[in-house]
């Protein structure tokens, strides 16, 4: 079922904010949640596909990590459109747009997804921002923690179901040169892993119908948000994998589309490529790498090619 909403203006991020006068809205937002360290500023375009910095000391590429959503499948509209499904669905009302359910509109849901890692975070982040909502879940806003964790709960999986339809709907397509790239690492002999902040169903979902079940099943490690406590950009994922793939931490290359991305694959000691997307294309990548708009011209030997660049560099 494709959403019949008819969006309103999207709404501006900053007007949720609501920065001192003295800050600007990245500095207020960092302030206030400390997960964002260098603040994000703008990458220059000129910069695309060209090793930016060095993230690791002496290594060799023994590992490759993909994340999945933004770098193996473009995924910002499809779970923008399921969560706005779900708060149609359960007539989430804000106080602040009591008028109708609650609608994200494409500007505001790129800050809001480049910002705050997982879907709980985002919906715990914006109630308590801008009030908890009415539904048909609590016709009143819950008042109390139990509640209002079982109300994110329930609009969260019925949000992932609503993924899950899209993605078998058989329209969605890998982004270029993931396949190949994924086909090129296995037949080197080194370890290929996915490690996504996503729900362990959607993202089985979306490897099983992207990359196929042959591919799925021989992935070295696969970990889902819900493997580690913690979400991007802490780097609990990343280092988890390190551990469940016997390789050290400084011989794992990370693809990854967001600056959140980057920073728990840096956080956890990993270099950093980046293929960004749409809505992350003017995040700060300056410790990522390389920086790429997709892969469909980088080769296996490329990034093996980019480590031992980085090594000499030393």
């Amino acid at each position: 079922m494709a959403s019949t909403l008819t969006s309103p203006s999207p709404p501006n991020l900053s007007s949720y904010l609501r920065p001192p006068r003295s800050l600007s809205l990245t500095t207020a937002f960092i302030t206030k949640h400390r997960f964002l360290n260098p603040p994000i500023k703008p990458f220059s375009p000129k910069h695309r596909g060209l090793t930016v910095s060095a993230s690791a000391s002496s290594s060799s590429l023994q590992a490759l990590i993909f994340d999945c959503d933004g770098v193996i499948l473009e995924s910002e509209h499809l779970h923008r459109q399921a969560y706005n499904d779900a708060f149609t669905n359960f007539n989430v009302r804000c106080p602040s747009s009591s008028s109708q359910p609650l609608n994200w509109g494409i500007e505001f849901y790129d800050e809001l997804q480049n910002r705050i890692g997982g879907g709980k975070p985002k919906m715990r982040w914006y109630f308590k921002e801008n009030g908890w909502p009415s539904s048909t879940i609590f016709e009143t806003p819950p008042s109390n923690d139990e509640d209002r964790a079982k109300l994110i709960d329930i609009i969260q999986d019925w949000k992932t179901e609503r993924y899950k339809e899209i993605i078998k709907s058989g329209t969605v397509k890998p982004r270029p040169g993931v396949l190949r790239l994924m086909d090129e690492v296995k037949d080197a002999g080194i370890k290929l892993a996915v490690c996504s902040a996503a729900t362990k169903s959607s993202v089985v979902l979306c490897l099983e119908n992207l990359i196929g079940l042959e591919r799925f099943k021989s992935l070295d490690c696969f970990l889902a948000g819900d493997d580690v406590k913690a979400k991007k950009p802490d780097p609990s994922i990343y280092l988890t994998a390190s551990k469940k793939l016997g390789v050290s931490e400084k011989d794992c290359l990370v693809i990854e589309d967001s600056v959140i991305g980057l920073q728990a694959a840096t956080k956890a000691g990993m270099s950093c490529v980046v293929t960004y997307t749409s809505s992350t294309a003017d995040q700060d990548f300056s410790d990522a790498i390389a920086v790429y708009p997709d892969l469909s011209n980088i080769r296996f030997k490329d990034l093996e090619l980019l480590l031992q660049n980085l090594v000499a560099s030393k």
